[in-house]
C-alpha cells in the first residue's frame, strides 16, 4: 500500500498503483542518475521516461539518456548498482524545491547541463518549475519522489543502448541506460527469471537458429525475407486465415502495391502520415507512392459502382503488404520492420447495423486468436480524442456500440480516454504470451473520416443518398508481427498443425532407410509434413537434432518396427508414447492438426532411456 505524505510519497508492500508506478520510477532513476554522476563527473542528463518494463512482475520500468565522454559497457552496471545501493543506504531525503525559471537556468548552467537548459527554455510562461535533490544531485523534475532514497527496495540495470537527442537522426547520439526496480527481492527475483527466459524465446535468435526467416543489412534494414521453414508456417496461418473469413462471410480482395501520388492526398495521408510514407517514383512523368494502407483501395473497390442499402454490410478483407519507413533505431527483428503483410479488412455497413458489426467482429478477433493458443487479453477502448471529425452524435453512437460489443463478450477493459484515433473511437486487444508479456495485435476502429474524403455513399430504403460508416480491423495485425509472438510464445515449439516439419522419421540403420522412405511418402500423401533423417550417424544424434529442432513427433524406426509395418512414437514434451501402426499413428496426429491443439509445450521434456 502506497500512501501520500507531505507531496510525497512513502512504500510499503508490493499494491503498486499506477500513479505508485511513477513515482518509484522517478525516484530509482533519479538514484541511477546520481550513482552515474558519482563515478563520471561531468555527465549530461537528458530525460528518463517511464517504460512498461516489469510491470507485469509488480515493478516498474525507467532509463535515462545521457552524454558523457565514458563508453558505458554492460561491466560497467554492476559497479553504477553498486553505487546505488550506497545512496539507498544513506537513507536520503528527496526535497522538492520550486524556482524561477532564471534560477534554474543559471543553476543548470553552473552545473554544465544544457539538455536541462534547453527544456527550460521551453517551458510555458506561467508553469511551475521544480527540482527534485538527495544529496549532492539535483534535477529538473514535476515529481513526486518518494520519501527518502531509503525506500527504493530492490533494482536492476539491464542494458546500454543509444538514442539520439528528442528521437532526431540529425541531433547528438545519448547513452541510454535502462532499469528497473521493484518493491521486494522475490519480485526481482521472478521477473529476472522470466527475462531470462525470454532471452531464449527472442524471435530473432530463434529464427535463426530453427532457419525460419532473416534479414540482410545489405539488402535492405526492416525486410524480411521468409526461409522455407518459415514460409511453411506462414502458409499455414494464412490458409486458415482465408478458410474463416469465408466461413465469417468476408470477400478477399487484392489490390496494387502502389498509387498515384494524388489518390494519399484525398486519403489525407500525404498531410498527416507523410514522414512514415516513401518518397514518390517517377512513372510516366507522375508521381507514385508504395502503399502505407491498403484502405483507400477498398474505397476504390466499393466506389466502383452504385451500391444500395440491400448490399451492406460489405466485409472486404485482404493480406495486403504495405510499406512504412520507420527509422533504423526503430526496427527491431519481426515486430517492427518497412515492409509487412497487413491482416486487413473494412466493413462497409449503415448506422443501424454497425452494432452487429463491431460485435461480430470482436467475437471474430477472440476466436482466431484463441485458436493461436492466446486466451489472455488486455483490452481498451479509446475514445474521441480533442482533434477530431465527425459530430457529436455520429461518436457517441460508435463508442456506445464498440462499449456494448465489450460488455457483451464480457471481456474486461479499461477505457483510454482521448487516445482514439481522429477519424474515430476503437477497440485495442493486446495479447498476453506464454510469460506474461503483452503485444498490440487486433485493434477496430470505426472511421467517419474516409467515407467523407472520398464523398461514398448509398441508396437508402427512402430512395435518398446516405453515407456508409467504415469499421477498420486486424484480427492478427501484421503476419511478420504476429509471427514473431508465436515464435516466442511456443519458444520456437509450435503446434502441430503449425510446425513446418510435423513429424521426422529416424531409421535405426541404413537396413531401414527404404522402410523410412515409404513411410514418409504415405503420411506426406496423407497431408502430414514428414521427413526422413537417414545421414548415416546414430540413433541418439537423430533424436537431439529432433529435438533442437523442435519437430513434434520423432518416429523411430528399428528392425523390429520394418518387420512389422510400425513405428515408434517419441512425441515432444513427453519422450516415449509407444508403438503404433501407421494408420493409427496416421489418425492421431491428423486429429491433432484438424483439431488444431495448442497446448503449450513444457520447458523441459521428460527424458528417454531410447
Amino acid at each position: 500500500m502506497w500512501r501520500r505524505a507531505r507531496g510525497d510519497w512513502l512504500v510499503s508492500g508490493k499494491d503498486l498503483s499506477p500513479e505508485a508506478y511513477e513515482v518509484y520510477r522517478h525516484s530509482a532513476s533519479h538514484l541511477m542518475a546520481s550513482a552515474i554522476e558519482r563515478l563520471h563527473p561531468g555527465v549530461r542528463f537528458a530525460i528518463g521516461p517511464p517504460t512498461q518494463e516489469g510491470e507485469k512482475f509488480g515493478g516498474v520500468g525507467f532509463y535515462y539518456d545521457l552524454d558523457m565522454e565514458h563508453a558505458l559497457s554492460p561491466e560497467d552496471l554492476p559497479r553504477i548498482e553498486e553505487e546505488m545501493r550506497k545512496l539507498v543506504a544513506a537513507d536520503l531525503p528527496f526535497e522538492r524545491e520550486e524556482v524561477a525559471r532564471g534560477a534554474a537556468i543559471a543553476l543548470f548552467e553552473t552545473r554544465g547541463q544544457d539538455y536541462k537548459v534547453e527544456m527550460l527554455r521551453e517551458i510555458p510562461d506561467g508553469e511551475p518549475i521544480t527540482l527534485y535533490r538527495h544529496g549532492d544531485f539535483v534535477d529538473l523534475c514535476r515529481g513526486p519522489h518518494l520519501a527518502r532514497t531509503g525506500e527504493i527496495r530492490s533494482f536492476r540495470l539491464l542494458a546500454v543502448a543509444g538514442a539520439y537527442w528528442r528521437g532526431d537522426e540529425t541531433k547528438r547520439m545519448l547513452q541510454r541506460v535502462y532499469g528497473v526496480a521493484f518493491p521486494d527481492e522475490e519480485s526481482l527475483e521472478t521477473y529476472l527469471r522470466n527475462l531470462e527466459e525470454a532471452e531464449k524465446r527472442d524471435h530473432r535468435k530463434l529464427g535463426k537458429e530453427l532457419d525460419l526467416f532473416s534479414i540482410d543489412e545489405r539488402f535492405g534494414p526492416g525486410l524480411i525475407f521468409w526461409h522455407p521453414k518459415g514460409a511453411r508456417v506462414r502458409n499455414e496461418i494464412e490458409r486458415f486465415w482465408y478458410e474463416e473469413h469465408f466461413r465469417n462471410g468476408y470477400d478477399v480482395l487484392y489490390t496494387p502495391h502502389l498509387a498515384k501520388e494524388r489518390l494519399w492526398e484525398v486519403s489525407g495521408h500525404m498531410s498527416f502520415y507523410r514522414e512514415r510514407m516513401y518518397s514518390p517514383m517517377d512513372i510516366d512523368g507522375t508521381n507514385y507512392i508504395v502503399k502505407p494502407m491498403n484502405c483507400p483501395f477498398h474505397i476504390h473497390v466499393y466506389q466502383s459502382r452504385l451500391r444500395s442499402y440491400r448490399d451492406l454490410p460489405l466485409r472486404w478483407a485482404e493480406l495486403g503488404t504495405v510499406y512504412r519507413y520507420e527509422q533504423s533505431g526503430e526496427l527491431h527483428g519481426l515486430k517492427r520492420v518497412r515492409g509487412f503483410t497487413q491482416d486487413d479488412a473494412h466493413v462497409f455497413c449503415t448506422p443501424e447495423t454497425l452494432a452487429g458489426e463491431i460485435g461480430r467482429v470482436l467475437a471474430f478477433t477472440l476466436h482466431m486468436l484463441r485458436t493461436f493458443g492466446f486466451d489472455a487479453f488486455d483490452v481498451y477502448l479509446s475514445t474521441r480524442p480533442e482533434k477530431s471529425v465527425g459530430s457529436d452524435a455520429d461518436w457517441e453512437a460508435a463508442t456506445a456500440a464498440l462499449r456494448a460489443a465489450l460488455e457483451e463478450s464480457a471481456l474486461p477493459f479499461t477505457v483510454d480516454p482521448g487516445e482514439g484515433v481522429f477519424y474515430g473511437p476503437k477497440i485495442d486487444v493486446k495479447i498476453r504470451d506464454s510469460l506474461g508479456r503483452s503485444w498490440q495485435c487486433s485493434t477496430i476502429q470505426v472511421d467517419f473520416n474516409l467515407p467523407e474524403r472520398f464523398d461514398l455513399s448509398y441508396r437508402g430504403g427512402d430512395g435518398a443518398e446516405h453515407r456508409p460508416i467504415m469499421i477498420h480491423r486486424a484480427l492478427l495485425g501484421s503476419f511478420e508481427r504476429f509471427f514473431g509472438c508465436l515464435v516466442e510464445h511456443y519458444a520456437g515449439a509450435f503446434p502441430v498443425w503449425l510446425a513446418p516439419e510435423q513429424a521426422r522419421l529416424l531409421p535405426v540403420s541404413e537396413k531401414e532407410n527404404a522402410y523410412a522412405l515409404r513411410v514418409g511418402e504415405k503420411l506426406r500423401a496423407s497431408g502430414v509434413r514428414a521427413g526422413v533423417d537417414d545421414a548415416n550417424e546414430t540413433l541418439g544424434n537423430k533424436i537431439r537434432k529432433g529435438r533442437e529442432e523442435r519437430i513434434p513427433y520423432l518416429l523411430i524406426l528399428g528392425g523390429r518396427e520394418a518387420a512389422a509395418g510400425t513405428v515408434s512414437v517419441r512425441k515432444r514434451g513427453e519422450g516415449e508414447t509407444g508403438v503404433l501402426s501407421v494408420d493409427e499413428f496416421l489418425e492421431r496426429i491428423r486429429g491433432e492438426i484438424e483439431r488444431r491443439e495448442t497446448g503449450l509445450v513444457p520447458r523441459e521434456e521428460k527424458r528417454s532411456n531410447r
